[in-house]
């Protein structure tokens, strides 16, 4: 039969090999010079990928479908290493991580059962359990698991501390029985620039989105704790039960950070659990000059970490750290097919007894490679370049009249508006120039950067996450901005 896989025969090494060497050189050669994006509209790039048909009556074979992937697809790629490249937290992916995508995807284990991924299931293992002694747990008492991403990784947070409260301050067991009526009560807190997530994990645990109370920020982008306690006296008063905080640690656009250590005695004081969405600011915890700024990480029953954002490693890789790792239990069902008892009584460990997912990629092997290929001090360096970037953006167009700067960063992203020298310039009009600054920048440039909005204001965002980008980088992006909008 023809060559299909990868086996111990040499002609399908030899035909791996041949794949992956091809395919190497192919994406080093899309790489022609700085720009991020090559240029095309939405409808250009549709009249570029357009096919008869994906699914011819007779395949193409590798070589011709090749030449249709160098032709059409690599050039129009995102080149997200490029310091063009800043719109959202989605950065490059470290080399050495690429590397471990290619050990990940050849060898295809599946993270639910330890007969599908043994080796995998023990990095895994070890992993998280040195990611909690990172975060400052105690690793003896607390777990993790990887995960999909910070949604789900949120979602599996939210869903246990709700069974979490129910089983110990309810007396009532939601695994068993369902949402009930007194579920309907549930409320969680977090603020109101908080990721969609929550509104979306509470949809799908039935609570609904009335259960999500949304919390006023303050200058800073900071949920109001002053605030928090009103609203949760009110639903206490009103017959509501309040179970969950969310804090932010570092919000989408802002990367503001949630005042930790106040809602953890707010949480404490009314027996909540305290969930921390820390998807983009977890990386800080690498820098020896920041770190202190997410140094209340600790005091959280729980912790979303990504991966693919401050860590610079491929999409997907996610997970969420339990303070007390028992809190699991809520996830554990046991089918005679998968996950068997006995099993796991002599020593074998299923990691589906902690997860929504069933099939897992073995990302955990990403952290495991470039953690120690980097070690502190070389990851220390690369989150505080991005973070030491993001304060001296704030202070060029602090000092620049041309541009408004909304508040000062905690992380890497610095969100801004270009207002001119025009002081009685109409905020409508600007919004557009705003707009049509960053439609240029993409199309004419090459170059992405984010847009968002702040008190109904059209605004750019640089999101750093990339330490090759320099001062000099930021100078000129500047200008070029300046440029484009005088001509809009």
């Amino acid at each position: 039969m023809e060559e299909l896989f990868l086996t111990c025969e040499k002609s399908n090494k030899k035909l791996y090999n041949k794949l992956l060497k091809q395919t190497a050189k192919a994406i080093s050669d899309a790489f022609v010079n700085e720009s991020a994006y090559s240029g095309p509209t939405p409808d250009e790039l549709k009249a570029i990928v357009r096919q008869d048909s994906i699914l011819p009556e007779h395949g193409l074979g590798w070589d011709k479908v090749f030449e249709l992937t160098k032709e059409k697809v690599l050039p129009n790629l995102l080149r997200t290493p490029s310091t063009e490249y800043m719109p959202h937290l989605h950065g490059p992916s470290l080399l050495e991580t690429i590397a471990a995508e290619t050990i990940i995807s050849t060898f295809n284990q599946s993270m639910d059962s330890w007969d599908q991924s043994p080796v995998a299931t023990e990095i895994e293992v070890e992993t998280i359990c040195h990611l909690c002694k990172l975060y400052g747990y105690d690793e003896t008492k607390a777990d993790g698991v990887f995960t999909s991403g910070g949604s789900q990784s949120n979602q599996t947070a939210l869903l246990l501390a709700r069974d979490w409260y129910c089983n110990k301050h309810l007396n009532y067991d939601i695994k068993k029985y369902g949402v009930d009526e007194k579920c309907s009560k549930l409320r969680m807190y977090t603020s109101e620039i908080s990721h969609f997530s929550m509104e979306k994990s509470c949809h799908i645990m039935g609570l609904g989105y009335k259960s999500v109370v949304k919390v006023p920020v303050d200058s800073r982008k900071k949920m109001d704790v002053a605030a928090l306690r009103s609203l949760i006296e009110e639903d206490i008063k009103a017959g509501n039960i309040p179970f969950l905080i969310v804090a932010t640690v570092g919000t989408t656009d802002f990367g503001s950070i949630d005042p930790l250590e106040e809602l953890c005695q707010l949480a404490r004081e009314h027996n909540m659990w305290l969930h921390a969405d820390a998807a983009y600011g977890s990386g800080v915890i690498m820098s020896d000059k920041y770190r202190s700024r997410v140094a209340g990480l600790s005091l959280c029953d729980s912790i979303t970490v990504d991966f693919h954002k401050m860590f610079l490693m491929p999409i997907s890789c996610s997970a969420v750290l339990l303070k007390d790792g028992s809190t699991f239990d809520a996830l554990t069902i046991h089918a005679d097919y998968l996950n068997r008892e006995e099993d796991e009584e002599d020593g074998y460990t299923n990691l589906v007894d902690k997860s929504m997912q069933t099939t897992r990629r073995f990302d955990a092997l990403k952290v495991w490679m470039s953690f120690q290929t980097r070690g502190r001090d070389g990851w220390s360096k690369i989150i505080t370049t991005s973070m030491d970037n993001a304060a001296y953006l704030y202070s060029i167009l602090r000092n620049d009249s041309d541009f408004v700067v909304i508040t000062e960063p905690e992380i890497s992203s610095v969100v801004f508006r270009y207002k001119g020298k025009d002081e009685n310039a109409d905020g409508a009009a600007l919004d557009e120039i705003n707009k049509k600054v960053r439609r240029s920048l993409i199309h004419e440039h090459g170059t992405i950067i984010g847009q968002t909005v702040s008190s109904g204001r059209v605004c750019l965002k640089f999101t750093l996450l990339n330490p090759r980008i320099t001062h000099e980088k930021l100078d000129s992006l500047l200008e070029l901005i300046k440029n484009i909008a005088k001509t809009k």
